[in-house]
């Protein structure tokens, strides 16, 4: 059994299934399996150094799958912002079909620079205001990110079964839910919300080909549900991290009543978090995580995780669901 809906016809993949735009996760290696695999592999735009590097790194995934695949530009609040319209026009001149957006409300010239090519755009929002907004901006595809996610959920904390069909009700363009999604139950209880599809993060990180240190990996495997810290919430800048001695730690500074993100700058640096993924040393920064760990439990393939998402979701939909009805 094939799941259609309107984000495969849209995007031309088999399954409804996107990878998250990772910071430091989203090279070829893995956009490639899953995109091989039949969902919608994504490059992470300032994974590269340079826009230079993307184009290589674009070459590179194509010379990996014949399959679409798309590229992610999150644009940050930062003192010194990356060349994300150099980053951009890496992506249109390597040919890239679909783009997946966030962040700050800067990402709208890059909106322009990609919609005289024909691109699809992928926005993710943490709020029903937000993808209306995205929508009315000329996006094609929602990306609503429910609170249980890693990364940055915004500030209302809002979970997806709330947040999903309420931007299910709203939104008239194809959706996609993310945030706690991991296996086929997911997957159907997306559906069933008003989702045209899922996008998963932290449970590709946990696969054999995330391009990331297998101590990583493992701890996805040993953290549950609860395995999270909510850091950056005083700055309103909240963050979703994987629970460990030094996001702990960052807890605990940010709880003093005169702390400065200057306290825990050393702890949140980016090349530290570069570090754990690569050496695999976990003391020696955080790393990205939602509470979906409590639903992962191996590392498998891409190719294996994904059909096993869509045998889970036929068993449910023509099994169990279909044996209810009288």
């Amino acid at each position: 059994m094939a799941i259609r809906t309107r984000v495969t016809e849209m995007l031309g993949i088999e399954h409804p299934i996107v990878q998250g735009g990772m910071q430091g996760v989203g090279y070829a290696e893995l956009a490639s399996a899953v995109s091989n695999a039949g969902g919608l592999g994504i490059l992470t735009a300032l994974t590269q150094p340079s826009p230079a590097k993307l184009r290589e790194e674009i070459e590179r995934c194509r010379s990996m799958t014949d399959k679409p695949f798309a590229v992610n530009i999150t644009v940050l609040p930062t003192i010194l912002p990356p060349d994300y319209k150099g980053y951009a026009q890496a992506a249109i001149d390597g040919g890239i079909k679909i783009v997946e957006t966030a962040g700050t409300q800067e990402v709208r010239e890059i909106w322009e620079m990609m919609k005289p090519h024909g691109i699809k755009i992928l926005h993710k929002c943490t709020a029903v205001r937000h993808a209306l907004s995205a929508e009315r901006g000329g996006c094609d595809i929602i990306s609503i990110d429910g609170f249980e996610c890693a990364g940055h959920p915004g500030e209302d904390d809002i979970p997806g079964l709330i947040l999903i069909p309420r931007a299910a009700d709203q939104v008239k363009i194809p959706m996609v839910a993310s945030g706690g999604f991991g296996d086929g139950r997911g997957l159907v209880a997306a559906l069933a919300l008003g989702a045209d599809g899922i996008n998963m993060g932290t449970r590709f990180c946990a696969t054999q080909e995330a391009p990331i240190h297998a101590n990583v990996k493992q701890k996805y495997v040993d953290n549950d549900e609860r395995g999270t810290n909510l850091i950056f919430r005083r700055f309103k800048n909240t963050a979703r991290v994987g629970k460990n001695e030094v996001s702990d730690k960052v807890v605990e500074i940010s709880a003093r009543p005169d702390a400065t993100f200057e306290d825990i700058r050393p702890y949140v640096a980016g090349a530290a978090g570069r570090e754990v993924l690569e050496t695999g040393d976990l003391g020696k920064g955080i790393f990205w995580a939602g509470m979906v760990q409590g639903l992962i439990h191996d590392i498998p393939t891409v190719q294996e995780l994904i059909e096993r998402i869509m045998g889970e979701a036929e068993e449910i939909i023509s099994g169990r669901l279909a044996g209810m009805m009288r």
